[in-house]
């Protein structure tokens, strides 16, 4: 065990999560069913050794498939607000647990305690607003042309929701999709991200003891790891209904072939390039605190970051040594440190694409105002810190136009209308979130207009990145217009049968048709 997590207790945070003997790698917990290669996992807050897990093996994943398709049946045949009693019960294991969960989340993935925390909270609601929606699976009923006929509409539990998640949020969106699928009366199998395993262990940990002492079956909440090739199996898989994935737009594309090969469906949330319009009636103020959480929260690696900033020439200046400013304020360090703003990025992989998206924008001709760089010496080992940079940039930019999954803002002006601006944000092929900052009600509601913003979330006055579970999350374009979390975002896990009911002792046909024998 390093000493920065001794310091921080993240050994026993393990041991509470169910996680055991990490310090010579040989239990994670239960098996599983996995008896694959092994993977490591290194925290990129210090570059320590936390533990290892078994990649699924074609063998587990069959095993897994049957057990889920077993508990399919017991767990369908439960009353929704059965099953929400107990999401209920899995959610206060959350609340308990939620600070050994958090601290586990932030050494794994290297975001700061307070997100990890906050990762945690975003559990909690997800479940709070399942129990809720337990009671709340409503169908429609509807008026038959034929008289002595009943018509409604009603919905059924798909059977398996297979979930692949990304490494930026390794617990919060996998309980997105769970929570909502169980009270629906599915089952999950989950992948998630073999960069942060153990998260994912101890978030099975919980679902299993949940399950287990109400005398439910296992398989109502199995988890696959290993890499895309584990994914695979289940993209590919026609006993799995529906497959939720989050991540890059090249990986959603593959996942969305595969599956629509078969007629399954599929829930997409992939990359995002968001921006923030600054009008000359902003508040600068919290242009620059929105702004400038956006682009180094999580160290640039949420869907939700801060890609672009898009000034009215007339403020430009002033907003630019604004941000310039603030950054200057960042500290970067261990993240369980809550005095730092800014944690590691994921591995050295990521590191390699900052590095190349700096190289890449000066190339093109943009000018570097905030310089980057890698961290090194003490406090730094790990090789993943890096400095949050500011480059001017054009909208035009092919580097500009992908997302990078990093702490870098590209910044740049408009001239004129409000009209120009939203032409430049929604000039890249991603959809996902965006804001414009402005004290003007006009421009306001120009932005969310048919007309403005193109994205799945568009945001006045607060920055792109930072969503409540109330509202549905997802985006538009190549994010893969797939809703998650809140409203009516259910309905995706679920089958819609329309039934027609007649009552009468006659057998009258639709449209007036008569066929009479």
């Amino acid at each position: 065990m390093s000493s920065i997590a001794e310091k921080f207790g993240i050994d026993k945070a393990l041991k509470e999560l169910g996680i055991n003997d990490i310090n010579n790698g040989t239990s994670t917990g239960k098996d599983w069913f996995s008896h694959g290669e092994e993977i490591e996992s290194y925290s990129p807050v210090d570059g320590a050794y936390i533990g290892k897990v078994k990649a699924t093996t074609k063998e587990d994943y069959e095993r897994v498939i049957e057990t889920a398709s077993k508990a399919f049946k017991t767990w369908r045949s439960m009353p929704s607000p059965q099953r929400g009693e107990i999401v209920r019960k899995f959610n206060d294991e959350l609340r308990r647990l939620k600070e050994p969960l958090g601290k586990l989340v932030s050494y794994e993935m290297g975001k700061s305690y307070q997100e990890g925390l906050g990762e945690v909270q975003e559990m909690i609601d997800i479940c709070d607003f399942a129990v809720g929606l337990s009671r709340q699976l409503h169908g429609l009923t509807m008026h038959s042309e034929r008289p002595g006929h009943r018509m409604y509409e009603q919905y059924h539990p798909l059977g398996i929701v297979g979930v692949i998640s990304a490494f930026n949020f390794p617990v919060a969106v996998w309980s997105w999709n769970t929570a909502l699928a169980w009270v629906c009366g599915d089952v999950t199998v989950w992948k998630g991200s073999e960069k942060t395993p153990l998260t994912s262990v101890a978030c099975q940990n919980i679902a299993a003891r949940v399950f287990s002492e109400n005398g439910l079956p296992e398989g109502i909440s199995c988890l696959i790891t290993g890499d895309y090739k584990v994914g695979e199996m289940m993209t590919n898989d026609k006993r799995v209904p529906l497959v939720s994935a989050t991540g890059s737009i090249r990986m959603g594309k593959i996942v969305a072939q595969a599956v629509a090969a078969r007629l399954g469906k599929s829930l997409l949330e992939l990359g995002g390039n968001n921006a923030i319009i600054v009008t000359p009636d902003a508040n600068i103020k919290n242009t620059v605190i929105g702004a400038v959480f956006g682009a180094v929260g999580t160290c640039g690696q949420r869907c939700t970051s801060t890609r672009r900033l898009i000034i009215h020439e007339s403020i430009y200046d002033k907003v630019k040594d604004a941000i310039v400013d603030a950054y200057k304020q960042l500290r970067i360090g261990n993240p369980l440190d809550e005095n730092n703003h800014v944690g590691p990025l994921i591995d050295k992989d990521a590191v390699e694409k900052y590095q190349h998206a700096l190289d890449k924008v000066v190339e093109e001709g943009g000018k570097i105002l905030v310089e980057g760089g890698v961290l090194e010496g003490e406090g730094y080992e790990s090789g993943c810190y890096v400095k949050p940079a500011i480059a001017e940039a054009q909208n035009s930019f092919e580097i500009v136009q992908h997302e990078t999954f990093a702490p870098v803002l590209y910044i740049m002006k408009y001239s004129g209308d409000l009209e120009n601006a939203i032409e430049l944000q929604n000039g890249v092929v991603q959809g996902l979130s965006s804001a414009i900052m402005t004290n003007n009600l006009r421009e306001a509601e120009r932005f969310l207009s048919v007309e403005g913003s193109d994205c799945g979330i568009a945001n006045v006055n607060i920055g792109t990145s930072g969503a409540e579970i109330g509202g549905a999350f997802g985006g538009e374009k190549e994010t893969g217009g797939g809703r998650e979390s809140g409203s009516d975002a259910w309905k995706v896990y679920m089958r819609r049968q329309t039934n027609t009911i007649n009552y009468t002792t006659e057998l009258p046909l639709a449209q007036g048709i008569k066929f009479d024998l």
